[in-house]
């Protein structure tokens, strides 16, 4: 039962909760990513000079992977396993901090993969209109607004808690 009792210990769920945010986070940017690779390497087959255009609207599903370790950082921080020494959770508090990780970790992975669908179709656009690469762009970052509004949830809950 000691193994019980070390899973539910506040520090623990903590860091559960940091790790959920860098990990889902970061799946779904790596999906969104890839998406956006996928249609971005066609599209290069057939015109080589869309490269940079093409790389731009890769890079947009990757942010959702800098929030979720964005507030990984913050919750480490805030438990003193960065810049001091550890707090000693309760497992109440560790409860919070693992729910106050969970709006950027879920919305960060599927905002990355929804976001790499929409740079996807970007990448059509710009193969056939590429002068209207800022209107691919703007779809894409529509979606960006629900992984913002995620993070700020998460930081605002995170420097909510009284550790």
């Amino acid at each position: 039962m000691d193994w019980i009792t070390n899973l539910f210990n506040g520090n623990t769920l903590a860091l559960i909760g940091a790790a959920l945010a860098v990990f889902l986070a970061g799946t779904g940017s790596a999906k969104g990513v890839g998406i956006v690779g996928e249609a971005a390497a066609g599209l290069v087959t057939e015109d080589p000079s869309k490269f940079g255009q093409a790389l731009l609207l890769q890079a947009l599903p990757g942010t959702q992977g800098i929030y979720g370790l964005l507030t990984a950082f913050v919750i480490l921080n805030q438990i003193g396993v960065v810049g001091g020494p550890m707090k000693d959770l309760t497992t109440i508090q560790g409860f919070y901090v693992m729910a106050s990780a969970l709006p950027i970790a879920v919305v960060g992975y599927f905002s990355g993969i929804a976001q790499g669908r929409a740079a996807a179709a970007g990448v059509g656009i710009i193969a056939k209109r590429p002068e209207e690469l800022a209107k691919g762009i703007t779809f894409a970052a529509m979606v960006e607004t629900y992984a913002v509004l995620a993070l700020l949830a998460s930081i605002l809950m995170i420097f909510g808690i009284n550790l």
